[in-house]
């Protein structure tokens, strides 16, 4: 396909992991006229007009964590994300502050109380492909990876590291279709997902290869479906 033929890029910025670090790594010598720490605004202010100067993008969405304790995955696990310590006042200032920079910007803001922003950020790629866009999501949040297609990337702009669809399989072991069943079977210890016991990444992989899915995989477990090598009762295949 030539130069011309390629669609034009729509950045979607998970905005909650560039605040996040800045609050981690930014000096909270940074404060506003009434004392309160702004240095997560400082560093995500810095990000930000970085990537605009660099990118010039005419297409261009922030998604915000609005539902950091209240989204609809709450409701179906109580236990999701219970690993984590409730962000302080301090820092829930500062994401205010960051979307109300974004808008005075003119950037397209996202953000709701039910959906968290990798949920903004699928539903903003859905609907560009009909335009047709090509995804840039910037997050280093492996969850996102599922979304890739043709022509999308997802760029890690701390390490400046940058994949496509493709891509995943290198860094994962699974295809970029494959990733909501990959840590399903294996679990995310950063969201307090457990999975499924004795599964580790490289098992996942392996089963996944094999089966395509998971839900192949637990029906081959059952007996289910015939295959050469199928799971054993607890999830592993055969050695």
């Amino acid at each position: 396909m030539n130069a011309a033929a390629v669609p034009q890029p729509l950045y979607l910025i998970d905005a909650s992991i560039y605040i996040f670090r800045a609050w981690h790594s930014m000096p909270d010598d940074f404060q506003d006229s009434q004392g309160w720490p702004v240095n997560a605004v400082h560093g995500f202010s810095r990000f930000l007009l970085d990537l605009l100067e660099r990118e010039r993008p005419r297409h261009i969405a922030v998604a915000f964590d609005e539902a950091l304790d209240s989204g609809f995955r709450h409701q179906l696990y109580p236990a999701y994300k219970a690993n984590r310590d409730p962000a302080p006042e301090e820092l829930r200032r500062q994401f205010a502050h960051c979307k109300a920079l974004c808008a005075a910007l003119g950037l397209n803001v996202l953000g709701d109380r039910a959906y968290e922003a990798d949920d903004l950020i699928g539903s903003a790629l859905h609907a560009a492909r009909a335009h047709p866009l090509r995804g840039v999501i910037i997050s280093a949040d492996k969850d996102l990876s599922q979304l890739l297609g043709d022509h999308d990337q997802q760029w890690d702009y701390a390490r400046n590291q940058r994949w496509d669809a493709a891509g995943v399989k290198a860094r994962h072991g699974v295809h970029a279709h494959q990733i909501a069943d990959y840590l399903a079977l294996c679990g995310d210890a950063v969201d307090n997902i457990p999975g499924v016991s004795g599964i580790g990444a490289k098992s996942a992989a392996v089963l996944l290869a094999h089966f395509g899915s998971w839900t192949r995989c637990s029906n081959a477990s059952r007996g289910a479906v015939p295959a050469p090598a199928r799971c054993g009762h607890d999830g592993h295949a055969p050695a």
